[in-house]
């Protein structure tokens, strides 16, 4: 699981590694790998204990961007799905010639 972490230096004295809500912590380190590690230590502390980082989808998933324009690609028309037919057809026999399962 990745989850985005800001790293940022602390006016030359260390750096500080911080994680945005759900997580929301923050750590600090004489190195930018001292704040990661100090980071991640502190939410491998939170998941110990019980917390959990998940996905939730909410709603349904968003239209492809080509769907919009369906009907610009003629993708309605029933000689696209003529045409569909006849390339799946043609797939199918060229695979029986070339022995393709």
């Amino acid at each position: 699981m990745q989850i985005t972490v800001l790293v940022e230096p602390l006016n030359g004295n260390g750096y500080r590694a911080s994680s945005n809500t759900p997580v929301g912590l923050i750590a600090e380190g004489s190195t930018r790998e001292q704040a990661l590690d100090s980071l991640r230590e502190l939410i491998k502390q939170r998941l110990a204990n019980g917390a959990e980082l998940t996905q939730v989808e909410v709603g349904p998933p968003p239209e492809p961007a080509w769907k919009k324009f369906q009907s610009d690609l003629g993708m309605d028309d029933p000689l696209f799905k003529d045409w569909q037919a006849a390339v799946e057809e043609y797939r199918r026999q060229r695979d029986v010639e070339d022995g393709i399962p």
